[in-house]
């Protein structure tokens, strides 16, 4: 996604260095109590019941709506008010009831200072963010607004730089690999980092975040595929095979996440589910609805469902070939590109059987090609991720409520928007209810 955020600021005349800004302070909002007393009743040894006092800060969620309609805010936008209130705006005055803002981005840094110690470093190189997120997140809260957070999962030049240990190394072994854009990544089987990983995981709930967008969720491209070694993946069970090892990561990681233990320092009030626990989503490259493989990084739809509460496709138009589809410019067609895409995907998860092997699949005899047996899920389990920027095409409000209709029509009913420069074809979308 930074290299769309690139490409617009060049046909904007604007380097990729020019969006950055100064870390704002902590701005001050009539937002409700982050902490409050609450007194609960608990059993006692001889079986009556006794009050108690439970003192741990509040932190009140807004329930997942029943369509996620949502807007993405960088970093960079999150710590810049003047910015940031531009898309509260949207989001107050139109249908949009969601914002995704950036935990984690390309950069490895992240986007409010963090309790937990082992990621302060991350907060404290950061060129960009929210010093009063957890104020700003509350602020959302009291207006209704549900809460993303994007993680940039594999994707982090500053965290190879002081554990290059973990990093995706060159083809001898040792050197930290790098694209072509001098960015490099984390080795998919890095398991120490799954649990660093976690630990974000946890402070960004606790923070307030309603749910975690996990991005980058692969293994590299763009760069001297000739010239690389997975050094810690290569070493598990399932070696050269990218999408066992990034399956195994999902599993991982899906078990840890959904433990409430870990985020019981606070109360998680109005979460509307049962357990005090953050909703998921990943996002995967588009074809990944319409491929058979897994595109060289590992990525394949349907071992990537089984693990997160909804998995969204980045079906932007600009992102295929020509021809795709029998489309020629796929640009001059983003109603139809998103409606075959995001309707293959819907057929696919509603599938109970797939060509496709994987951990939670069972193969059914012994046919060539084979064929496996799957769980069957609904359509609810996706969300479509809709172009809004000038990549390959020009991109109007006729275009990008046409990919929104696509998305209706191919039976996808949630919704995320994505501008890297963080303005919006407001007139695209419909008014608030």
């Amino acid at each position: 996604m930074f290299r769309l955020l690139t490409l617009v600021f060049t046909l904007l005349g604007l380097s990729a260095a020019s969006i950055y800004v100064p870390v704002w302070l902590p701005v001050k909002y009539t937002a409700p109590s982050f902490a409050e007393e609450q007194e609960q009743t608990v059993a006692t040894s001889d079986g009556t019941h006794a009050a108690t006092t439970d003192i741990r800060p509040i932190v009140t969620h807004v329930p997942l709506p029943k369509q996620v309609k949502a807007l993405y805010m960088s970093a960079c936008v999150s710590g810049t008010p003047s910015f940031r209130t531009k898309l509260v705006a949207i989001a107050t005055s139109t249908e949009v009831n969601s914002l995704v803002i950036d935990i984690k981005d390309y950069s490895g840094t992240i986007s409010f200072p963090p309790n937990d110690t082992d990621w302060q470093y991350a907060w404290t190189a950061a060129e960009c963010g929210a010093a009063d997120m957890r104020d700003f997140v509350s602020y959302l809260h009291s207006l209704g607004i549900y809460v993303i957070g994007r993680v940039t999962v594999f994707q982090d030049p500053l965290l190879t730089a002081s554990h290059p240990e973990w990093a995706v190394k060159r083809a001898d072994r040792t050197t930290v690999w790098k694209d072509y854009k001098g960015l490099s990544f984390i080795d998919v089987g890095a398991h120490e980092y799954w649990d660093h990983l976690v630990n974000l995981v946890v402070d960004s709930y606790n923070a307030g975040f309603d749910e975690i967008n996990f991005d980058y969720v692969r293994y590299p491209s763009d760069g001297p595929m000739d010239d690389i070694a997975f050094t810690h993946a290569e070493s598990t069970q399932y070696g050269k095979n990218k999408p066992a090892n990034l399956e195994a990561f999902f599993a991982y990681l899906t078990k840890a996440i959904a433990d409430p233990a870990r985020y019981q320092v606070y109360q998680h009030q109005n979460t509307g589910r049962a357990t005090s626990t953050p909703w998921t989503s990943a996002d995967l490259f588009g074809m990944t609805t319409t491929n058979y493989d897994d595109l060289s990084i590992g990525q394949v739809l349907e071992r990537t469902i089984p693990y997160f509460d909804f998995v969204a496709p980045m079906v932007y138009p600009s992102h295929y070939p020509d021809g795709f589809h029998d489309l020629g410019d796929p640009n001059d067609h983003p109603y139809q590109v998103v409606k075959y895409a995001m309707s293959s995907g819907v057929t696919r998860v509603q599938a109970s059987t797939t060509p496709m092997d994987g951990l939670t699949e069972t193969r059914l005899g012994t046919t060539t090609p084979a064929v496996y047996q799957k769980p069957i899920y609904s359509a609810d389990k996706l969300r479509t991720w809709i172009q809004d920027f000038d990549y390959g095409g020009d991109y109007d409000a006729t275009d990008v409520r046409n990919e929104i209709q696509a998305s209706y029509d191919a039976g996808v009913s949630s919704w995320m928007i994505w501008a890297p420069s963080n303005i919006y074809t407001t007139a695209a979308l419909q008014p608030a209810e």
